[in-house]
């Protein structure tokens, strides 16, 4: 429980003291909570780390009102000059991304996002998002795609929510990225029979994305090691609402 209402400020890491403050977050969110784990995982330590963080950018999301002003949430943000660097985009493991730049546009990619359990349901994600539409306009309105996850890893039991995806946010064509290698699985291209339902197992996450005009690329795929099961996540200014847009940049945070 939060004693004091919390003051946000966003700002991206300038040191590898904020980079390892975001990746004891994740490790707090996705190893222990969660049950994540692989090669790097530092439980000494306790934190998730890869190799694209050496690479990548890192925003951080703090509460000004706790002592010391505590990194609370995380993305980890890496365009294509970047993950030239790092040998390919994190989310290129799970998915053919392709198409994306062959719009000739900027991309940047979204990943590790993760919030301490107390600040979830509330405007800490709306800050995050705030900071995002920022730096994509000031990177030429870059087209922002990430993976988003399921907890667990049956993907046959999401069969509904996924449906649902396909169904009713599949990306255009032109936008379209597809799930590849072993842990790929297919989106049911039948309505769910329960659309309420199939909507309510939906995480949170991607239903924030949803609202901001995000759409899925094709497919989803398992992550053993992370105990999720994937899809891609892409949201591209140039098709966002004026109201969309609105809400992902609120004036009273701007």
């Amino acid at each position: 429980m939060i004693e004091t209402s919390p003051v946000f400020r966003t700002r991206l890491a300038a040191s590898l003291q904020d980079v390892a403050a975001a990746q004891r977050l994740r490790y707090d969110v996705f190893v222990h909570e969660l049950g994540a784990g692989g090669g790097l995982v530092d439980h000494t330590a306790r934190r998730e780390a890869d190799h694209y963080d050496t690479f990548a950018d890192h925003l951080l999301l703090e509460d000004t009102a706790q002592p010391g002003a505590p990194v609370v949430g995380a993305y980890r943000l890496m365009s294509a000059e970047q993950a030239a660097r790092a040998g390919g985009f994190s989310a290129a493991a799970e998915f053919d991304l392709s198409p994306l730049p062959a719009t000739g546009r900027p991309v940047l990619e979204l990943g590790r996002s993760c919030l301490l359990p107390a600040y979830r349901g509330g405007p800490a994600m709306m800050h995050l998002f705030a900071a995002l539409a920022r730096i994509a306009a000031d990177r030429g309105e870059a087209i922002l795609f990430g993976v988003a996850s399921f907890h667990g890893t049956n993907a046959g039991a999401l069969s509904a929510p996924l449906a649902y995806l396909r169904q009713h946010h599949l990306a255009p064509a032109h936008l379209r990225t597809r799930a590849h290698g072993p842990g790929a699985a297919v989106m049911p291209s039948q309505s769910p029979a329960d659309r309420k339902a199939a909507l309510r197992a939906i995480p949170p996450l991607i239903k924030a994305y949803l609202r901001l005009g995000g759409v899925v690329g094709e497919g989803a795929c398992v992550d053993d090691a992370f105990n999720t099961v994937d899809v891609c996540m892409i949201l591209d200014p140039a098709l966002m609402t004026d109201a969309q847009r609105a809400r992902a940049l609120p004036e009273r945070i701007r």
